[in-house]
């Protein structure tokens, strides 16, 4: 694996220019003022409530996830490239699954394999020819970018179905001005306290074409014990949304209504946090409570739009995403922006045999896994773990992509030994509306709080950073 590209210090020890004043102002400081400032950012945390939960994990709900108080900077011109490319990358998502659930020229054309789509379980045979507002699936994306050196960012992966975080983008600006001031008197930096109004601008531009002038949208959870049901309850209160639940909701003459304190209400869209499975117990998993029984017939007649649209996950498939640089060229005519890592598909005969022989030097991923789990990294894999990966792979190849172990770029962290280089990445957060493809400067940064770790997951000990995106 390669020298990691060092965001803030060049080879020769110089600073970078989007660096400089944090370089300065660190040279200021008084001693043990940051660990001060981490200690006053983990209680203001825990007061307000920020925490996640790892499903089968008995302290679950009472988990933080690390903040690190020194932000990751990225220059207006790094930012401009990464603003037309992730414009670009969702365009093609979305002419992707339209024409995956319609003509399906890109299966004709030979692009991507039939079997690929046919057989994946995320494919909805429900959506075939199925019409949706304005014609966009993907209202909301979050497409995770990883940076190798000066000029080349790569997608790492396309989250398309029900992406999270965006709380933590938000709650990590505001403590950062709260904590901060004075360093960000020391900077332009582009704000993204609008995202909530840009999300419910987004949504209300979906809605169909038989609502109203003032579309009524709704945040449905999955409740109390949801991973992320912070983040839905956050959401739903900077948007000025109800948050709804499935029993709040009920479905009368193919048409979605609200149960309040006034009688019923109708609903035009849906911000929907669950999965595709629980959404309607009688068009999915019967066995599902946290739905709204009658909800896709409503979703078919046209009546209510869901955000994101049913179906999306075939955008999102590891496998898929393998394809992505080719989906590019043949709806769009245009080379992607943004690269795509180098991918090996061990359903391939010739890739799995490259896979099998290196799998020492590389990543491997489940096609359907998130979270990190199930990823051994092969430089730092034991020959037990290689072993195992080998026969998983050799068993169930389909279900396996490889891809070479990425020097992830690094930034300044706040560590317990004090500053140090860790590993990052980046969420920025797309949203698609019938007017325009709206995208606040800046996103999630993903920071391995572990030295060395390029793990960056909350639910395998990663934290996160506010991200910089400055003016000038």
């Amino acid at each position: 694996m390669s020298v990691a590209f060092d965001e803030m210090t060049l080879p020769d020890g110089s600073v970078r220019p989007a660096y400089s004043g944090l370089k300065e102002w660190l040279g200021s400081l008084p001693p043990d003022i940051l660990d001060l400032r981490r200690r006053e950012a983990e209680v203001i945390f825990r007061r307000t409530g920020i925490t996640f939960a790892v499903y089968g994990e008995a302290d679950a709900a009472e988990r933080l996830i690390p903040f690190d108080v020194l932000p990751r900077i990225i220059s207006k011109m790094e930012w401009e490239t990464l603003r037309r490319g992730l414009e670009q990358r969702v365009r093609t998502i979305n002419a992707y699954i339209k024409d995956i659930y319609g003509r399906r020229d890109i299966l004709r054309a030979g692009i991507v394999p039939e079997d690929l789509i046919f057989q994946n379980p995320v494919f909805r045979p429900e959506m075939n020819g199925q019409k949706v507002p304005h014609d966009i699936y993907v209202h909301v994306a979050g497409i995770d970018v990883v940076r190798v050196d000066a000029d080349t960012f790569y997608v790492l992966e396309d989250n398309a179905r029900t992406p999270s975080g965006v709380s933590y983008m938000l709650e990590n600006r505001e403590i950062m001005m709260r904590l901060f001031p004075e360093l960000f008197s020391r900077h332009r930096v582009a704000p993204v306290e609008h995202y909530a109004d840009e999300l419910l601008a987004t949504l209300k531009s979906v809605a169909p074409l038989t609502s109203s002038a003032d579309p009524v949208v709704v945040l449905l959870s999955p409740g109390i014990y949801n991973s992320a049901y912070y983040e839905h309850s956050f959401l739903a209160d900077k948007l000025g949304i109800e948050l709804v639940e499935g029993r709040d909701l009920l479905i009368k003459g193919e048409v979605v209504y609200m149960r309040t304190t006034e009688g019923l209400k109708r609903v035009d869209v849906i911000y929907r946090r669950i999965d595709d499975d629980f959404l309607d117990p009688l068009a999915f998993r019967p066995d599902s409570a946290l739905g709204v029984p009658g909800l896709m017939a409503a979703y078919q007649a046209g009546n209510v739009t869901l955000s994101n649209a049913v179906g999306t996950g075939i955008a999102d498939d590891k496998a898929v995403y393998s394809y992505m640089p080719e989906i590019t060229k043949f709806y769009l005519g245009e080379e992607p922006i943004l690269k795509n890592v180098p991918t090996w598909r061990c359903r391939e005969p010739e890739h799995l045999k490259y896979v099998l022989d290196h799998l020492d030097e590389l990543v491997v991923k489940e096609v359907h896994g998130s979270g990190g789990y199930g990823m051994p990294i092969g430089p730092r894999a034991d020959k037990a773990t290689i072993a195992t990966f080998r026969a998983k792979v050799k068993s169930n190849p389909r279900n396996f992509i490889a891809q070479p172990t990425l020097a992830l770029s690094t930034c300044p962290t706040c560590v317990d030994e004090g500053i140090a280089p860790r590993h990052v990445d980046l969420r920025p957060f797309v949203l698609t509306g019938s007017d325009k493809i709206r995208i606040v400067p800046g996103g999630l940064t993903r920071v391995a709080l572990q030295k060395g770790s390029l793990v960056v997951n909350s639910s395998q000990g990663g934290g996160t950073k506010d991200t910089w995106v400055l003016d000038t």
